[in-house]
């Protein structure tokens, strides 16, 4: 029996002691165990600290524990395990560089996780504003956020491995620099919609007008915005294009400015004209809708005598401008007819000359030049 224990001591697996191996094997798996009981107890812990907390901190690390990648565990642990035997020194200059390898892949993890929590309850905070454009600038800016994050760990990684990274760097400079020059275009695009997920000049279902276009934003995406016109087709547009316009956003309007004209006819008296702005400021500030802000006898025009009027209305509602102005437009026609004025319809004076008075008329341009 001692002889068995004895040879079993001296035998070698791969160069190494199968004691020692044996040895390693259990801290290894201890190790494991260990990590994982420790895992869920944290876990645990902050889970239920978090239920009895407002602050979102306690949160976001149970999130981020809870991500924690199964194969780390295990290579964590065979890393404690080889990290018991009697290595030779370049042996153990590896084992290092696979720690900092798996620690680095599983931080970029957690952190990946992190930014993904913290975007989604971005999200939930703000459901009340335009959740399409809300998803579209959080893709960008997660999709922003975890390249950088990426390319730090990939930059730490080869130089932990040795390679010179100052090289690397340079030569994705110049490639970089070709890859923005051909893809400007679509960069400009997403660019601009972080800027319009930013600044907010529009969100979806507001009305908006953009040059000789105007609609309804159906959705804004990480390249166009699309609309919907008031005649029922889709309108897309670059996002470049668009914030390089001027947009008019129609539902942000706390009231609507009217200015309106309309003619009488030049066979009206004095008393009358002066009898009109009277009609209609009393016409306009009988609706509660309405509000007066001047009515005046403006021109003299080619057929008829003009007045402007200008008011507003006291909700953005287009339809109920158009209601209030038929209603308007109806109750001045009543009022004009009770009070004998007509409206002015255009009309010009045409003289025709027969041939004697053609000459009659040349005689006497000629004496006048003469």
């Amino acid at each position: 029996m001692n002889e068995a224990l004895d040879a079993l001591a001296d035998a070698t697996l791969l160069g190494l002691a199968v004691p020692d191996l044996a040895l390693a094997a259990a801290a290894a798996l201890a190790a494991y165990l260990a990590m994982r009981l420790v895992l869920r107890y944290v876990i645990g812990r902050v889970r239920s600290l978090a239920q009895h907390t407002s602050n979102r901190v306690d949160d976001t690390v149970v999130e981020v524990l809870a991500g924690t990648n199964h194969a780390f565990l295990v290579l964590a642990a065979l890393l404690v395990g080889v990290s018991m035997l009697d290595l030779p020194e370049r042996w153990n200059q590896r084992v290092g560089q696979l720690w900092f390898i798996a620690l680095a892949l599983q931080a970029g993890l957690w952190f990946t996780r992190a930014i993904g929590f913290g975007l989604r309850r971005y999200e939930q905070r703000h459901s009340s504003a335009s959740m399409t454009q809300i998803s579209a600038s959080a893709m960008l800016m997660s999709w922003s956020m975890r390249t950088v994050l990426w390319a730090v760990i990939l930059l730490a990684v080869l130089s932990n491995l040795g390679v010179n990274i100052t090289a690397f760097v340079a030569s994705l400079g110049v490639g970089g620099i070709a890859i923005a020059l051909a893809m400007q275009n679509i960069l400009g695009d997403l660019f601009a919609s972080l800027s319009i997920a930013v600044d907010k000049p529009f969100e979806v279902g507001d009305a908006i007008g953009i040059g000789d276009l105007s609609g309804t934003v159906q959705h804004v995406g990480l390249k166009t915005t699309r609309l919907r016109s008031l005649s029922g087709e889709q309108i897309v547009i670059g996002n470049t294009d668009l914030l390089k316009q001027t947009v008019k956003n129609y539902r942000r309007m706390d009231e609507r400015r009217i200015a309106f004209k309309f003619g009488v006819s030049y066979h009206s008296t004095s008393e009358q004209l002066e009898a009109i702005p009277g009609i209609v400021r009393r016409l306009i500030e009988s609706r509660p809708s309405l509000r007066l802000d001047r009515v005046h006898f403006q021109a003299f025009g080619e057929s008829s005598l003009d007045f402007e009027v200008v008011y507003f209305v006291t909700t953005p509602d287009y339809g109920l401008y158009m209601d209030e102005q038929q209603r308007l437009n109806l109750q001045m026609m009543r009022e004009f007819a009770r009070l004998g004025v007509e409206f002015a319809i255009p009309a010009r004076s045409l003289h025709v000359l027969s041939p004697e008075g053609r000459r009659a008329v040349a005689k006497e341009l000629a004496a006048q030049e003469a």
